[in-house]
């Protein structure tokens, strides 16, 4: 496994650690080759019932790496390497800190998320001139009532733990460095269960909740696409970069 990326056994289920603390835990080819690698094996491996995906104890993800980009997408997992997998057992987001950007679209992608009360969730793509392209464009406003979902996409504005909790995004809410804990409880409950039983109720209500995505997705690629293209998006990473205010044209 690479270094970006940890892998823990605990009896049935795998506890995956986003490894790259420095950066925040930002999404660059060294996760996404880690998290591809580790959720292959996950899936592959009978013995292994059910997953966590973790940052830690400070970040859970602030997004893509905005130098050196999310590396190439992954035969079975996509984006970083899970965005459009295709799983079969359940996966529990456990977020401390930031879960921002591309970060965000991780705990979208899990079927259920703990979260410490000072976690904090967010889209801010918009700020630097670009959209949340991973898949968070739509998939929030699967998990949020509309309106919340169309605010926190139009402004960029955070989303904290406990109201995050009320809306019926997070699952459980934990003391602070206690979401990891709370989270291996949870799939070790899950595990009590009969395997099979579990992973197509998953399958169902999961196809219940996000039947087919293909022409999302070509919305959300054409609008990226054309965006990539713009004046803004150059003067939002150079903003970024320069720690300063952006300055919008609208071209």
């Amino acid at each position: 496994m690479t270094e970006a990326v940890e892998v823990d056994k605990r009896g049935r289920v795998t506890v995956i650690t986003l490894r790259r603390e420095a950066k925040r835990n930002a999404i660059d080819a060294t996760i996404t080759d880690g998290l591809d690698r580790a959720l292959n094996d996950f899936e592959d491996d009978p013995e292994q019932w059910c997953a966590i995906l973790t940052g830690g104890t400070r970040c859970f993800s602030a997004g893509a790496d905005l130098a050196a980009g999310p590396g190439l997408p992954t035969p079975r997992g996509g984006i970083a390497g899970i965005i459009t997998r295709a799983r079969n057992k359940p996966l529990i987001a456990a977020v401390e800190g930031l879960a921002l950007g591309g970060g965000m679209e991780l705990v979208l992608c899990c079927d259920l998320v703990v979260a410490a009360t000072d976690a904090r969730f967010g889209l801010p793509e918009p700020k630097r001139g670009l959209m949340a392209d991973f898949g968070g464009a739509f998939r929030i406003t699967r998990h949020l009532p509309p309106n919340v979902a169309r605010e926190m996409l139009l402004t960029a504005g955070e989303l904290d733990a406990p109201r995050a909790e009320r809306l019926g995004l997070v699952n459980r809410l934990t003391e602070p460095g206690e979401a990891l804990t709370a989270a291996i409880d949870l799939a070790e409950k899950i595990c009590e269960n009969a395997p099979l039983a579990v992973r197509g109720s998953l399958r169902v209500a999961n196809a219940a909740i996000t039947a087919d995505e293909t022409q999302l997705w070509r919305l959300s690629d054409d609008i990226h696409a054309a965006l990539l293209r713009s004046q803004d998006l150059i003067e939002g990473i150079a903003a970024f970069f320069e720690k300063r205010r952006a300055r919008w044209t609208g071209k």
